[in-house]
């Protein structure tokens, strides 16, 4: 295990009560796997390596390689409307909408949470309880009937929504619901063994319970904050050495051929002018010269923090998963920074 490692991370983790496994990867050799934390507070169970987190909208990832693997099939293409390869009805969507759009979260529609406009993730689930969400369709109501927010292909801006229709997709082009499709073509394939989707109320061993501190220094968990089981935005559990095999396994063309994952990971969408695309399911951080600096995925929902990059050119994979609302940025950068030091 590299040293100076190991004590960035300390550090990092003395200063804000990181909670949590952290996975720094060379290769094959491990340079930092250190836990901190309580996958369960009241019961002092301590995270460690084989704790399953959850990761939020870390897992857009899986929906877009679910997406790319239908079009390799021959079931969907990457032009395919909306409106022809889902039967549902969106009185105010815009007719052109095609699967490209929703992955680069270009399409313009609503959001049923909207980040530009809502900052707590709870308000949505006032009018509509969060035990009821268990399936991709259960979302519909949220978003189905607003308008749109822009031309369709106009510009970026971060979307659920679009994903949730991905899911819907995913399920009517493979006749499998999107867990079960996911569980069986990408978690199977890369030797995911231990990854997957839960509901809040039948976790299995070795999930961590999400955490939500107060400034008084109390807490709860995020069993009522979240919907019951995630979908294809965002809501699945993995543990470090998983998310691992899923960059090794993209990297090495074993959930879609070279063309796909190139495609995949092709830096289809502008998002700010400091260097920052997105692909598809996936960020992509390019350096000056326009080379690729890392393809990167995160996560945050309350009780949930979740970092994970691949540096292409160090062949470096990071994972910081959390079960608490923050910690893992802070120490993804703390991470990156001793990556680069001479």
């Amino acid at each position: 295990m590299n040293l100076n490692m190991k004590k960035r991370i300390a550090d990092i983790q003395t200063k804000n009560e990181f909670s949590g496994t952290i996975l720094v990867q060379e290769n094959k050799e491990i340079l930092a796997e250190v836990s901190h934390g309580y996958a369960n507070r009241s019961e002092q169970l301590q995270n460690h390596a084989r704790t399953r987190y959850g990761i939020a909208s870390g897992c857009k990832l899986f929906t877009a390689i679910a997406i790319c693997q239908l079009v390799e099939e021959r079931k969907l293409s990457f032009d395919s409307k909306l409106k022809d390869c889902l039967d549902v009805n969106f009185p105010n969507f815009d007719k052109e909408i095609n699967i490209h759009h929703l992955l680069t979260h270009t399409s313009g529609i609503p959001d049923y949470f909207d980040e530009e406009t809502m900052d707590d993730f709870e308000e949505l689930w006032v009018e509509t309880p969060m035990y009821r969400v268990r399936a991709l369709k259960d979302f519909l109501p949220l978003f189905q009937d607003k308008p749109m927010k822009f031309k369709a292909g106009e510009r970026f801006h971060y979307n659920n929504a679009g994903y949730i229709l991905l899911g819907l997709i995913v399920e009517q082009a493979s006749r499998l619901s999107f867990a079960e499709y996911v569980q069986e073509h990408i978690f199977r394939k890369a030797g995911m063994a231990d990854s997957g989707y839960f509901e809040f109320d039948a976790l299995p061993p070795n999930t961590a319970q999400g955490y939500i501190d107060f400034k008084d220094g109390t807490w709860k968990t995020n069993i009522y904050s979240l919907p019951a089981k995630g979908g294809s935005d965002g809501g699945a559990f993995v543990t470090v050495h998983d998310m691992v095999k899923l960059w090794e396994a993209i990297m090495n063309h074993l959930l879609l051929n070279e063309a796909y994952t190139r495609q995949l990971l092709t830096s289809h969408a502008r998002v700010d002018e400091n260097h920052n695309f997105y692909g598809y399911g996936v960020w992509i951080k390019k350096n000056e010269n326009g080379s690729v600096l890392k393809y990167h995925v995160m996560g945050y929902d309350p009780g949930v923090n979740f970092h994970s990059a691949f540096y292409p050119e160090q062949s470096v994979n990071v994972v910081i998963c959390s079960n608490k609302s923050t910690g893992a940025f802070d120490m993804m950068i703390g991470i990156e920074d001793e990556m680069n030091r001479p």
